[in-house]
């Protein structure tokens, strides 16, 4: 069983109130639109037990959970304000002030986790100038959550190439997960991630586009019945703090707060192949089938996918170019 479902066994309402609550000197509220059982919500819970526990109950940390507070795509705009202390957002939700975020969407660049650690590694030529793009919002990247790898769900039958896609309405949660879409013959939809169960289940579209362990955590199972296994982008969510908040910590405030998200970090990046291998397994015992896709869909998906870099080079300017070169040297 994954150890992320062992780290705590409290409640929701334990976790947002820690027992150190009277003896805290510092809280810090985090805005999660995923259930706390997700990984994402597991390894926010980790980072709290860290941060708790190495500041003597100094720093009490507060997790919302479930879009209580602010959904994905508010969470930039309410921590960059100062309306809350921190909040975990999708990388894309920046692509409106930071177009070159994207590069972790172009269509199969990311295609092996040996890129892609190279690529998320802090300071490195791709994470690097986004980390420090992403302080012109007034937040600051405390650290990189692990997603894994963007599949198709759907129902009746699996999405393996561009004529599958064909015709069909698709949930997106990016503007480039939208062109690879329209490149490939389908109309993108923009819908949150915690919206998606009810538009699967209204037909609101008729394809999804998520990682596999939201499969798990949000039950999607109910509402479709095929995973196809394209891993045609690298989904990442990170952690961010309002940098006027963060500034006015002590330097051992910043110290505790910065060891605990490099230790939560490097535990959701080396477990997330584990992470998705169980959800798979949890997908497949309720009912869904998993299709891989022959080398010629792939392929083919591929060739359908010039326009979305064309794209991506024209919106991302010097910095996407920039980050395009350093990822096709990876």
């Amino acid at each position: 069983m994954n150890k992320y479902l062992n780290i705590i066994g409290l409640s929701t309402a334990a976790l947002m109130i820690s027992t150190s609550a009277f003896a805290a000197e510092l809280t810090m509220r985090i805005s999660l639109q995923l259930p706390l059982k997700s990984h994402l919500g597991q390894n926010l819970a980790l980072f709290k037990s860290k941060v708790e526990a190495d500041s003597n109950g100094s720093i009490e940390v507060q997790i919302y959970d479930s879009a209580q507070l602010y959904k994905d795509k508010e969470v930039p705009a309410a921590v960059g304000s100062g309306s809350i202390e921190a909040g975990v957002a999708s990388l894309t939700r920046y692509v409106g002030d930071i177009p070159a975020v994207d590069i972790f969407y172009q269509p199969f660049l990311m295609n092996s986790e040996d890129k892609i650690r190279k690529a998320v590694a802090k300071g490195s030529p791709v994470r690097g100038p986004i980390d420090e793009a992403i302080k012109s919002t007034g937040s600051t990247v405390l650290w990189w959550q692990a997603y894994g790898g963007a599949i198709m769900l759907s129902k009746g039958g699996p999405i393996s190439n561009p004529t599958d896609m064909k015709g069909k309405k698709v949930r997106v949660f990016g503007k480039t997960l939208g062109q690879f879409v329209e490149a490939s013959g389908g109309a993108p939809t923009l819908i949150s991630g915690s919206e998606q169960y009810l538009a699967y289940q209204r037909g609101t579209v008729d394809v999804g586009m998520t990682g596999v362990s939201g499969v798990k955590s949000r039950k999607l199972y109910e509402v479709m019945d095929t995973i196809t296994v394209t891993n045609h982008a690298d989904i990442e969510f990170i952690v961010v703090v309002n940098s006027d908040w963060w500034a006015e910590l002590t330097e051992g405030q910043r110290q505790i707060i910065s060891a605990a998200a490099m230790h939560a970090e490097a535990d959701v990046r080396n477990n997330v192949a584990q992470i998705e291998a169980e959800a798979y397994a949890i997908a497949k015992q309720n009912g869904m089938t998993v299709v891989i896709p022959s080398d010629s869909d792939i392929a083919a998906f591929k060739a359908a996918s010039g326009p979305v870099y064309e794209a991506y080079k024209d919106r991302a300017g010097a910095l996407g170019a920039q980050l395009l070169e350093a990822a096709s040297g990876l």
